[in-house]
């Protein structure tokens, strides 16, 4: 528990590093300030995106052994859509686990936050470097943003004295102008490529990640699946991608490619299109040890768990590990920092639902928290 004194003082810091941005009263806690002054700093903390058009939020979960409690939301400054984004990557959280990343769609803004023990603190508020930034990535202070609308393009940025700041160099076009329909902006395990998945052309494209943070000549890997969506990228610099199949009953599949090889940030292809039995699997998230994937499939309300080989290679565990519940919908998700806890937002459901990770992968309902918005996008944990 803090004292008066520690709580006024980061109540007078997060009023002014946020401009003194008013919250909404939706949900029942209002600032981070109160959370600390109920529960003190938690094991680990969940963020989501409101994603709302009047005021963008963040909002804050504490996380209990899988019992989420919403502790704060936070005005990020932007504005959101009020729809699903369709993508994977809205909120982030930077590897040294200081900051907090937060797309604003419609504002064409992201935002940067500092995490500390009480709760996120609005440090900056940058123009996305295009139109409807829907994704967002980071590594060692270097972030890219992927811009979705108009042409389409990424957007990077350098973390510095707590601010965000923009490459001289630091924009590239998509592989094709407007309608690459793009998923998910995220970098290599080693930070020396950075990869967009494109729904609309069936393409990856990535590039060699220069010492000075810009790009250089873009690659296009042709997706061994139909639609490919969300990814994310193992400790072993495995890229493991979810590939929708645009939406088909029961025709979603996983690929697995490597990096690293000749060093010039094309992926390869390990496991081509490994069928989840599942429809509309889009978000893609993997177990710290990289030993298990899981994807989110948004039509069949359900997750599949995916066990990940040395080589990359991939074996359906199980089609269903686990049901968000009928019609629920099953969208973004994250892996704890420990590994044990798998958490799923069920879109259709408003609620954020909570699974225990045992030593074989498979999945057992440990909670749920109700009381999101229609619209909320992105998750991270930290």
């Amino acid at each position: 528990m803090t004292d008066f004194r520690s709580r006024r003082r980061w109540l007078a810091h997060s009023a002014a590093a946020a401009g003194a941005l008013p919250l909404a009263a939706a949900l029942p806690v209002s600032t981070a300030a109160q959370a600390a002054s109920e529960g003190g700093a938690a094991a680990n903390r969940v963020f989501i995106s409101s994603n709302a058009t009047a005021s963008n939020e963040v909002l804050v979960f504490d996380d209990d052994d899988g019992a989420l409690a919403l502790r704060a939301r936070i005005a990020t400054g932007g504005q959101g859509t009020g729809g699903g984004l369709g993508s994977q990557g809205a909120v982030t959280t930077t590897r040294d686990g200081r900051h907090l990343l937060v797309v604003n769609a419609l504002s064409n803004s992201v935002s940067l936050f500092r995490l500390t023990r009480f709760g996120p603190v609005l440090a900056d508020v940058a123009a996305s470097g295009g139109t409807t930034p829907t994704s967002v990535a980071e590594h060692r202070g270097l972030v890219y943003v992927l811009n979705a609308g108009g042409d389409g393009n990424v957007s990077g940025f350098r973390i510095r004295a707590g601010r965000l700041q923009p490459l001289p160099d630091g924009l590239r076009p998509l592989s094709a102008a407007g309608g690459t329909a793009p998923g998910q902006v995220g970098f290599s395990d080693d930070g020396e490529a950075l990869i967009v998945s494109e729904r609309a052309t069936q393409l990856l494209s990535s590039w060699p990640v220069r010492h000075d943070g810009s790009l250089g000549r873009r690659l296009t890997t042709r997706s061994p699946g139909p639609t490919p969506f969300g990814f994310a990228v193992t400790r072993r610099n495995r890229l493991i991608v979810s590939e929708a199949a645009g939406g088909a009953p029961l025709a979603s599949t996983v690929s697995s490619y490597r990096f690293g090889e000749d060093d010039d940030a094309r992926p390869r292809v390990v496991t081509a299109a490994l069928p989840t039995t599942q429809t509309a699997a889009c978000w893609i998230a993997v177990t710290p040890d990289g030993r298990f994937a899981y994807s989110a499939n948004a039509g069949s309300s359900s997750v599949s768990a995916i066990a990940i080989g040395r080589r990359g290679e991939l074996t359906l565990r199980q089609a269903v590990a686990a049901s968000t519940g009928t019609n629920a919908g099953a969208l973004d998700m994250a892996v704890t920092p420990c590994g044990t806890r798998l958490h799923v937002f069920a879109s259709r459901a408003l609620q954020i639902v909570s699974y225990g990770i045992d030593d074989d992968g498979s999945l057992a309902e440990i909670g749920r928290v109700g009381g999101l918005m229609t619209g909320a996008a992105g998750m991270a944990v930290a």
